[in-house]
Formats: C-alpha cells, structure tokens, sequence
C-alpha cells in the first residue's frame, strides 16, 4: 500500500517537474533573442543541457544506488528550480548558457524517479508503473507549452519564475511526503557494481540484452526528435496552418501517447512479453512514419502523426521495463541513468540531422525517421529472441 501511495507522490512531483519544462518551450527563443540568440545558437543552447545531461545522469543514477534515491532527487529539482530563476535574472546570453547547463548536470530527475519505481515494483507490474510514470511527464509537457504562452503576455520573465516557483513545490513535496526506497546501509561494503565510470557509457551497450535495449532506445528517441523537426516544417510550409492549429495538432500528438501509457496493464495483460510488444509498436511506428512522408494532404498527415504518437507511447515503458528486469537492484540508477543519457543524445543528433535532410526535402525528413525505427525494429527482433 505505501509502495502505491509513493507511487502517486512520485507522479505528482514528476508532473509538476515537466510542467515546469514544457511551460518555457514555446518562449525560449523569443526571450533569448534578447541577449542576442539566432536560430543557430539556440540549436547549441539546447544541445548544451542535453550533453550535461548525457555525462550527469549516470553519475546521479549511480550516486542514488549508493546514498538513496531521495536525496538525489531532492538535488535534481532543486537544479532545475534553481536554473529557472537563472533565465529570469539573465542580463546575459552566458547566463542563458550556463542556466542549461546547470539544469543539465542536476537533470537526474527522470532517472532518479524510473528508478524508484524500479524499487518498488515486481516483473509482472513494472511495465504497468513506468506507463502511469511516463504519461505523468507527458502530461506536463503537452499542457505546458500551453500555460507559457498564455503567461508570456504578462511579461518575458513570468514564465520563467512561474516554472521555478512551480519546481519549488515539487521539491518541496518530495522532501515532505516521498518516501525512500533504497535506504544506505552505512555498515554494508562498498559494491562495485554501485560505481560509476565513464567507460560504463561503452561497456553497457556491450551487455547482450540490456545494451540492445539501452541503443533501441536511443534510436527510436532520435526518431521521434527527427520527425518533431519535420512536423513543425511540414506544417507551415506545406500545410501551411496557423500556431494554433500547430499547437492543437502537437497536442493531440502528446495525448495520443499519455492515453496509450495509461493503457499498458491492459496490454501487458494480453501480452505478457514486454519485447514482443516493443516489436509490433515499433513496426506501427515505422509504417506510419513512411505513409506520412509520402503524404501532402492534412488527413492523412494528421492520422499518421496521431498513431505515431499513439504506439510511440509504448517506447520507455517497455524498454525501461525490459532494462530493469535484467539488472540487478545495486545498478538500478547507475544503468537506468546511462539509458537517459543515451535518451538525451538522441534528443540532439535527431533535430540535427534532421536539418541535413529538411535541405534534400521536407518529406525527407520523414523518411530519415522512419529509417532509424527501421534500424530499431531489427533490434527488437534480437531482443525478442534473448526473452
């Protein structure tokens, strides 16, 4: 019973945790224009969080298999309130610079929280308990684009501070109510499996099951972060729809896959397999990636994204699920980390990529997504044959 009411403390915190994130994304280009950011540096201010990011997380994860995931949570809020206030008070393009990379380096929030989950729940119902995790950080980021451009209206920086403000609480209800599920035992050795060295970003993926999970999962993260680039392409320049109608379209794409992480008892129910169920996502994924390259027409562009985003939403719980069920407790955060950080590098080589694509054709870019789910649909072949 307490495990379940962790649980739902933990959700809370992690929904106001990518409220805050999801608040300052429709505004962060428009305020850094202010100190001088061009579309080209925002690309290096975003990448920027997500190389501290990919260095931090491990290191976090690993420090939370050590000392209890609380205290490191505690600290990866903490951050990212604290890199909100930065962007409010910036009188400077570096201060922008060094908020996001501060955010980066205390961003084990994710991480940290998979791996409490992790703690608590058995092999029958972890994929089940990742979905509800993963719906409650897309709940934040598909309502918070939402509320920071109604904020913005009221000033450039009331975004930023409503963000920290908001962070804030969810420190605060992590200190107060979250209990911790991996308690330090001072007396007990060092174990080595607890430590965490760079080289363990090479050795992971050398392991036969949780390595093909951990580059699966990168891979279908690149292409989810492809496809966003040539969403927002495709949109204004051939559909040619207004912000709003953009926003809604987003919208429904974030929703699309909150619904289908709510739904994953039921299909852990039907199937047991947690690979096989990765597979035929996956294959959805690709096929509706392709036919939307192949389209011109709003129907069938917005049908596709739709079940895109719908069978998408299947990607971390199962993938998180399939890691977790082959690691042992010690290296829950350490390994949970690596696949954050490897997460976070696709967020950044996608769009980049994409970009080289978006010069060939904009429907190139759809294709180049479909591609690396291609690549990821082969491995989950070889996932399913290690079950």
């Amino acid at each position: 019973m307490q495990a379940d009411k962790n649980l739902w403390v933990l959700v809370f915190v992690c929904i106001i945790n990518s409220l805050g994130f999801g608040i300052i994304v429709p505004v962060l280009y428009s305020y850094g224009k202010t100190f001088g950011i061009t579309g080209e540096t925002l690309g290096i201010l975003t990448a920027s969080f997500s190389v501290a990011q990919f260095f931090a997380t491990p290191v976090l994860g690993s420090l939370s298999d050590k000392f209890g995931r609380k205290p490191l949570l505690i600290i990866s809020i903490a951050g990212t309130c604290l890199s909100f206030l930065l962007f409010a008070w910036a009188n400077s393009i570096f201060m922008l610079f060094a908020a996001r990379i501060l955010d980066g380096f205390t961003g084990g929030n994710v991480s940290v929280a998979q791996a409490m989950v992790s703690d608590t729940a058995t092999p029958q119902n972890r994929a089940k308990k990742f979905g509800i995790l993963g719906s409650a950080f897309g709940f934040g980021f598909v309502i918070g684009p939402a509320i920071g451009g109604l904020l913005n209206r009221f000033g450039p920086q009331v975004p930023f501070f409503f963000a920290a403000g908001i962070s804030f609480i969810g420190t605060l209800c992590t200190i107060f109510f979250l209990r911790e599920t991996n308690l330090p035992n001072p007396g007990k050795k060092n174990d080595s499996k607890s430590n965490f060295k760079l080289s363990a970003l090479i050795t992971t993926l050398k392991r036969p099951v949780i390595g093909t999970a951990v580059f699966t999962g990168f891979l279908l993260t690149m292409a989810q972060f492809t496809m966003l680039i040539g969403f927002q392409t495709f949109s204004v320049d051939v559909l040619k729809i207004n912000p709003t109608q953009i926003g809604i379209l987003y919208a429904g794409f974030g929703v699309s896959g909150i619904i289908m992480q709510l739904s994953v008892p039921l299909l852990t129910q039907w199937c047991s397999s947690k690979s096989m169920i990765l597979l035929l996502s996956t294959i959805l994924c690709m096929t509706a990636m392709f036919i939307t390259g192949l389209t011109n027409a709003f129907i069938t562009f917005t049908v596709g994204i739709c079940v895109y985003g719908l069978f998408n939403g299947l990607r971390n719980p199962m993938i998180n699920a399939i890691i977790a069920d082959r690691i042992d407790h010690k290296e829950q955060g350490k390994i949970l980390g690596i696949n954050q950080s490897y997460a976070s590098i696709g967020q950044t080589l996608g769009p980049l990529t994409a970009g080289f694509a978006a010069l060939i054709s904009v429907h190139g870019v759809f294709f180049l997504s479909s591609f690396y789910i291609l690549i990821a649909l082969l491995l989950s072949f070889r996932l399913k044959s290690r079950e």
